[in-house]
């Protein structure tokens, strides 16, 4: 018995931190916050020493990983890949990994004599063998290794005709590889190697690491400020995805009934990212890591992303009882792929918001790569990671709004000082041109375009009243075709209609499709900047 619990001990996950228990009085704070302190987990001695070291072997492997094919050409390049080199080599390296086991062993025998540990252990192998509530909501007071997480929720729960279509799409890819050339090899390598650690630098190990610190004090705020409750989802293709759930629709306001899914950054997540906008503004809200990113396992490409999205909507439906049309998708940077998926694939969902983010990503793609490898850049993004947030959105019938930094220098092709060079104007254009097509003509375009060209509100007050927009009578013209058609977009509105009139339908629309925020791509959106969409 003691030896199995020793083995235990030596494989089990570790504890970084104890959080209040749920079921203790607490003072309380502003907006049903919970207030107090977190309980770091104090290890004996001999455990804290013995998981420094394993912690730095860990760091050294994550940096010989990342730098192996440089370290690689230059041994080889000196002469020490040979026979008589490796075999010192090799047994040097079963030394140390003999070394680091016996570190393992003792850190195993400091968790044995630590009774917070023991309890904890107990715990979470009798969450795996009842997952019942009460167990469950006993886990949550630790911070653990993810991986060891029980599952909360599966996409074999819910009957998904998506996953069909993605057998499909796996199949087609498979077929495509078997007819793989040297082009296509190079495009493959790129996409797999440094291209999807440039999309996605979270997901980068090292990164991760340094970012640590931050991101147990901001899920420790969620937890306990917040009665945050973390849950991990399985998506279709295995991979699991760690989620951060806050319940308002028990405080009595609006905004709480509401539930808004975040979609993080590049580099973001929800532990400090864009999940605290709406946090503030009093709604509810469900925050997911991309694949690869804190306690989620996977990579991000676009399959998985869409993957993860899907299992994060199922969750919301099936587990925390929302409906679709009480659902906001609420989405920063690179996240409107994965929004823009969502209202594609779920259109009965309430509305949705883009904060800086982009129409395409091959443009800014070739911003950053060299001219020569145009058809390459080309190739791979679109056939592994084509994120044509544009093309999703069309599809969505729903109200939008879309926010624009005015000083962004990452989604900006020649730089944050051209405000046209600003992706999110060719997001707002497309879709104003496919759901407004006679209004959208090159007069309405030229229109959009000059007051997308203003940098601040005075020069946008300027152009919006030099066309003489009449606001008042806009709303009348599109609720009068509304309500004689109530079709799907494209609208045929503006079809016998004046230049001017046009003009004015054009600009009123591209104001309440687009809200300006006067900063830089990185400074979080403040809660009074998030607005519900414009609806007719």
């Amino acid at each position: 018995m003691a030896g199995s619990m020793w083995l235990r001990c030596i494989l089990g996950p570790h504890l970084q931190r104890i959080h209040r228990s749920p079921d203790q009085s607490r003072p309380e704070g502003r907006a049903g916050r919970r207030v107090g302190t977190h309980v770091i987990y104090q290890p004996r001695s001999l455990e804290k020493h013995t998981d420094s070291i394993i912690g730095w072997a860990s760091a050294l492997w994550s940096l010989s990983y990342y730098s192996s094919p440089l370290l690689l050409c230059y041994l080889y390049r000196k002469g020490y890949i040979c026979s008589s080199k490796l075999v010192p080599v090799s047994q040097y390296l079963g030394t140390v990994l003999v070394c680091l086991l016996g570190v393992a062993c003792l850190r195993g025998w400091g968790r044995w004599k630590n009774s917070e540990y023991l309890q904890f252990l107990s715990i979470l192998e009798e969450t795996k063998k009842n997952h019942t509530p009460t167990n469950k909501k006993n886990l949550r007071c630790y911070d653990f290794d993810f991986s060891f997480w029980p599952s909360d929720f599966s996409w074999t729960e819910v009957s998904n005709p998506y996953v069909f279509a993605l057998l499909f799409y796996l199949f087609v890819q498979c077929c495509e590889s078997v007819l793989v050339s040297i082009f296509f090899l190079s495009s493959f390598l790129i996409a797999h190697s440094f291209g999807r650690r440039m999309l996605y630098p979270g997901s980068v190990g090292l990164l991760q690491k340094a970012m640590r610190p931050m991101l147990l004090q901001g899920q420790a705020r969620l937890i306990e400020e917040f009665d945050g409750q973390r849950n991990k989802l399985v998506a279709c293709d295995g991979n699991e995805i760690d989620t951060m759930f806050v319940d308002r629709r028990r405080d009595g306001g609006q905004t709480g009934q509401t539930l808004v899914i975040c979609c993080e950054g590049n580099a973001g997540f929800y532990e400090v990212g864009c999940m605290n906008t709406p946090l503030e503004g009093g709604y509810s809200v469900l925050g997911w890591n991309h694949p690869g990113f804190g306690g989620s396992t996977g990579v991000p490409f676009p399959q998985n992303e869409a993957n993860a999205m899907d299992v994060v909507i199922q969750f919301a439906m099936h587990k925390l009882g929302f409906q679709l049309t009480e659902i906001v998708v609420y989405a920063w940077s690179i996240g409107g792929f994965t929004a823009s998926w969502a209202v594609m694939s779920y259109p009965e969902i309430q509305s949705l918001v883009l904060d800086a983010s982009f129409d395409d990503l091959l443009p800014l793609a070739l911003k950053v790569m060299p001219d020569s490898w145009r058809p390459l850049v080309q190739h791979t993004v679109r056939q592994y990671m084509n994120l044509n947030n544009a093309k999703q959105l069309l599809k969505y019938q729903g109200p939008v709004l879309l926010i624009r930094r005015t000083r962004d220098e990452i989604i900006t092709t020649t730089g944050p000082e051209d405000v046209m060079s600003n992706r999110g104007n060719d997001l707002l254009l497309k879709l104003l041109q496919f759901r407004y097509p006679k209004i959208m003509t090159d007069e309405g375009v030229r229109a959009v375009r000059q007051w997308l060209g203003c940098s601040n509100p005075l020069e946008e007050a300027s152009v919006y009243s030099g066309y003489e927009v009449d606001d008042d009578w806009c709303v009348s013209v599109l609720q009068s075709y509304q309500a004689d058609r109530d079709v799907l977009f494209p609208w045929s509105v503006g079809e016998d209609m004046t230049l001017e009139g046009r003009r004015q339908l054009a600009l009123f629309l591209a104001r309440k499709y687009m809200r300006n925020f006067e900063t830089t791509h990185c400074t979080p959106l403040p809660a009074s900047e998030f607005h519900s969409p414009w609806r007719l």
